[in-house]
């Protein structure tokens, strides 16, 4: 079992958050050599540049997939991402910019396809969260900016795809644990990953007859910039304790189930959601 580290209290200012800025840094290497997984495949990430992103971005390169990184504009974390994909031999193209606007989002996949020819998996990952306990107290812009970052972007990015999807490829969408069991202090947040569990699921349905396969992934607690960016300093002191593992999720433990799904391992998965959440016990 992987131990717990310790988790000093600490916060950053801005969402999503910085991962060079964390103490400790999260955990994002594979722990296995790829064996070409996904050889000659192109992947485009959102929310690629850091936490699970990043994990992702760097397993899929290891088995031999280039990657396009979306990210907003963490620019410092976005590189050193795309520095781990290169020493991977693989190639990566980072793309900045804010994936609820429609027009950046198509951008981003005209870019992709133009970079590397073709386009195989999505991974609808980017998001953003707030604390919002007192729904009285949450703002229409603060509403807004949620689920244009976490929803509208998955619905941009994905329509931009699908005419560059061909039998074979896949979308796996990052949704959360709270999408199950809700959270009263992520009120906002949770109603957002409710609706990309159903988006996954209805497009899932939609797709099937044309090969394409559409699952889910539903983090518990991850070590990842959001939680800094999110918090007060004290309550992410040893975030993740309350866990029925004990601890904090590592980016890494995430990124496999990606793989999986992304994978012809996953060929007779869509529709379906894993959850690795540290033991937590929701509905499928």
């Amino acid at each position: 079992m992987t131990d717990a580290p310790h988790i000093p209290a600490q916060t950053q200012d801005d969402m999503p958050g910085d991962e060079f800025r964390m103490d400790p840094a999260p955990d994002y290497m594979p722990r296995h050599a790829g064996v070409g997984k996904l050889k000659g495949k192109v992947a485009l990430i959102t929310g690629g540049d850091s936490g699970i992103g990043r994990a992702v971005a760097v397993l899929f390169a290891r088995e031999g997939a280039k990657v396009a990184i979306a990210y907003f504009d963490e620019d410092e974390d976005a590189q050193e991402t795309q520095r781990l994909v290169e020493a991977e031999g693989s190639e990566a193209l980072l793309i900045a910019g804010d994936l609820g606007v429609k027009a950046h989002a198509t951008d981003t996949v005209e870019r992709t396809v133009a970079a590397f020819g073709q386009l195989d998996i999505l991974i609808n990952n980017a998001a953003m969260q707030w604390v919002d306990e007192d729904l009285t107290e949450l703002s229409e812009e603060r509403l807004r900016r949620t689920m244009d970052s976490n929803v509208m972007a998955c619905f941009f990015c994905t329509q931009a795809a699908l005419p560059h999807l061909k039998e074979g490829a896949c979308i796996v969408n990052t949704t959360s644990v709270n999408a199950f069991k809700g959270n009263d202090s992520l009120i906002a947040y949770s109603t957002t990953r409710g609706a990309t569990l159903a988006f996954s699921r209805s497009m899932a349905s939609n797709l099937v007859d044309k090969g394409i396969r559409v699952n889910a992934v539903a983090p518990g607690p991850i070590w990842t910039p959001f939680i800094p960016a999110s918090m007060p300093a004290e309550e992410v002191k040893d975030f993740g304790s309350g866990a029925p593992m004990g601890r904090a999720g590592q980016p890494w433990e995430v990124a496999t189930a990606f793989l999986f799904l992304a994978s012809s391992d996953g060929s007779y998965f869509t529709g379906q959601t894993l959850h690795p959440n540290g033991g937590m016990i929701v509905g499928a």
